[in-house]
């Protein structure tokens, strides 16, 4: 404790914050990388004129009110004051559209990566660049606005993600991590820059449009990781704790996107090594060994840290239809006079889910809260089928609920393993969805026929990740490599529980697939004509 404390008042600690969709979460680590506090603020995304949006108004308070709690936790464990630190760090969802004029207004509202608004534009892109363009990247949403013809277009002169936002407000840098970057527009792995051949491919596509500026000369400068990013300016300190207690010309390391991260707290950054990442969304990072033999609209090709490509399959839904399902339950209690506290209920719902059949008895859950570019469906509808003798208890519907939270993931990575031969020698998970793994973990080692691993800091997530990437900035990163320092510093001893794919859940499981697959038709109809 005293070592701790000491380490506060010297500032030879790091804070990482990631803006996550439901929660943005702040975390202080020691000279060990072991997370020494935390402080948390809840929030939650608007759907406004059919846009899936925060507003910037949000994301400052939000901002404000996780490093607060952060600092009120560190006094209250330590009894000291957390007035600075050796290293900073910024994370948030991927991707998403903000758009910026000369004057640092922004010019239309932000649309975050849950939208499903731009398949004209990501088909068209893909097309050009003969290279996966989803519906969520910046890139296919600046074009959609371009063929949409709208106003704005012409005035912009800054495009960035919700980190590179959070980071530009705090250093006055408009720059990026690769990774993040790469979810913008394609990175070239062998300069580590932005693909040039693309870059004029978008400029012929846009030749006679409102937009005439360069595309390089609005999108945010990348930043290798393990440099110096900016520093923390003394606005930058105002806005981060208006009380003034904190501040100093903190270095920041590039701002990361959640994806990678997550990638980073599981040590996941080597070839044929992966992480799943499940909360409000759900996606699956595998580091490639190779290039993919042809391109699929249902994989993403992204970036670790280093800039390595990686297949990434992401699925906007995951566990909202779960935890609505949850909550009624609890109401349901809760008249019956059985208030139970939210870790019970959960815990007392998934030990039901365990005892599940293997195929959920014929239950098929769809929980498309937004549009789900895999499966084709522009926007969602959360449904429940059955057949009228299907075996409908809670169990059997619980599993199923856990089952859909991963199924559109299992869609996306058989295209990999099974069309493209990947390997996956080890997956590491982490995330909301994880907090009782009891049966979502098994679960998982089924949908992707691997061994999943839940490490000790799996529930320290990617605020925890960017905290590790700040500290890699503040040592001498040039003496070892990424993986090196995390292999050496970071993970070495360090435990973790592995399940391995059973049988019997692999054999339910692809009846349960076989059932969605066909049932997606109905999904389909229920979003187009209900």
């Amino acid at each position: 404790m005293k070592q701790n404390e000491n380490a506060i008042l010297a500032g030879k600690t790091c804070i990482g914050i990631e803006f996550g969709s439901t929660r943005i979460k702040a975390v202080l680590t020691g000279a060990d990388h072991k997370p020494l506090a935390a402080g948390v603020h809840d929030w939650c995304n608007q759907l406004e004129d059919g846009v899936w949006t925060y507003s910037l108004d949000a994301v400052k308070s939000g901002l404000q009110g996780a490093f607060a709690d952060l600092m009120r936790n560190v006094e209250q464990q330590y009894g000291v004051k957390l007035t600075t630190c050796s290293g900073f760090g910024i994370s948030a969802m991927m991707h998403g559209y903000l758009a910026f004029g000369s004057d640092g207004r922004l010019l239309a509202p932000f649309r975050t990566w849950r939208n499903t608004m731009t398949e004209q534009a990501a088909g068209k892109l893909t097309e050009a660049f003969s290279f996966n363009i989803p519906q969520r990247w910046s890139i296919a949403h600046l074009y959609q606005a371009i063929l949409n013809g709208e106003a704005h277009v012409g005035q912009i002169r800054f495009l960035t993600t919700l980190a590179g936002y959070v980071h530009w407000l705090l250093t006055g840098k408009k720059v990026l991590g690769i990774g993040d970057a790469s979810g913008m527009f394609p990175i070239d792995p062998q300069t580590g820059c932005y693909d040039a051949d693309m870059c004029d491919a978008f400029a012929r596509l846009t030749t006679d449009t409102a937009f005439q500026q360069k595309i390089t000369d609005i999108l945010p400068e990348i930043v290798p990781v393990g440099e110096i990013a900016g520093s923390l300016t003394a606005e930058g300190a105002a806005l981060l704790d208006p009380t003034g207690t904190f501040g100093g010309a903190i270095p920041f390391c590039p701002p990361e996107g959640d994806a990678q991260t997550g990638m980073v707290a599981t040590n996941s950054i080597t070839p044929k090594t992966g992480n799943v990442s499940a909360g409000t969304s759900i996606f699956s990072m595998i580091v490639l060994e190779r290039n993919l033999s042809a391109v699929h609209r249902e994989i993403d090709i992204v970036t670790t840290p280093n800039g390595d490509p990686v297949a990434m399959v992401h699925c906007n839904n995951c566990s909202s239809d779960l935890d609505a399902w949850v909550n009624v339950f609890g109401q349901v209690l809760k008249a019956a006079g059985a208030d139970l506290p939210k870790v019970q209920l959960y815990d007392t719902l998934y030990a039901l889910a365990a005892q599940g059949a293997a195929d959920c008895g014929g239950i098929v859950s769809y929980n498309y809260y937004a549009g789900e570019e895999i499966t084709g469906l522009t926007s969602g509808k959360p449904m429940l089928l059955r057949a009228p003798d299907a075996p409908f208890s809670a169990a059997n519907l619980m599993r199923s609920l856990v089952y859909s939270c991963m199924a559109t993931l299992k869609i996306g990575n058989d295209i990999l393993t099974q069309q493209e031969h990947v390997q996956l020698d080890h997956i590491y998970a982490h995330g909301g969805l994880f907090k009782n793994p009891l049966v979502t973990q098994p679960a998982l080692a089924a949908v992707l026929n691997a061994d999943v691993t839940l490490m000790q800091s799996a529930g320290e997530g990617g605020a925890w990740g960017i905290a590790l990437l700040a500290a890699y900035m503040v040592r001498d990163h040039r003496a070892e490599s990424l993986s090196d320092y995390l292999n050496r510093h970071v993970f070495a001893g360090m435990q973790g529980v592995t399940v391995s794919p059973s049988q019997a859940d692999l054999d339910g499981l692809r009846a349960y697939m076989n059932a969605y697959c066909a049932g997606l038709a109905a999904e389909r109809a229920a979003v187009s004509e209900i």
